[in-house]
């Protein structure tokens, strides 16, 4: 649930839960042009902003795709992605950048936009 400090709280929690390396790929992300935009004005990381009404899964790479597939097929689920993947590692996760370089991304601390709701 990246309701609380957005995608990189959560993966962060299930990558130390699980004792495992999370790689994802920034390309991959979904994040819309609006929120994107709004982010570079404010000067903050939409991975780690709230994202209310949304759901990060964790399957099998074998199944992945067809997890996606029905997703999309309805409207709750238009925007689902494959993100990235999990290795085994030390409990991380790593965002692969659009620019072919690579970051830690680290558990946020705080919240960067406060509640309004």
């Amino acid at each position: 649930d990246p309701t609380r400090g957005g995608v990189a709280s959560a993966l962060n929690e299930i990558a130390e839960a699980s004792n495992v390396e999370i790689i994802i790929e920034e390309a991959a992300l979904p994040i819309r042009v609006e929120v994107q935009a709004a982010c570079e004005i404010l000067g903050i990381d939409p991975l780690v902003v709230a994202n209310e009404g949304k759901l990060l899964l964790v399957v099998s790479g074998r199944i992945a795709e067809d997890v996606v597939r029905y997703l999309r097929r309805r409207k709750e689920g238009r925007h689902a992605a494959i993100i990235g993947h999990v290795v085994s590692g030390r409990p991380r996760v790593v965002l692969r950048t659009s620019i072919g370089g690579a970051r830690i991304l680290d558990m946020p601390f705080g919240e960067q936009l406060p509640r309004i709701c």
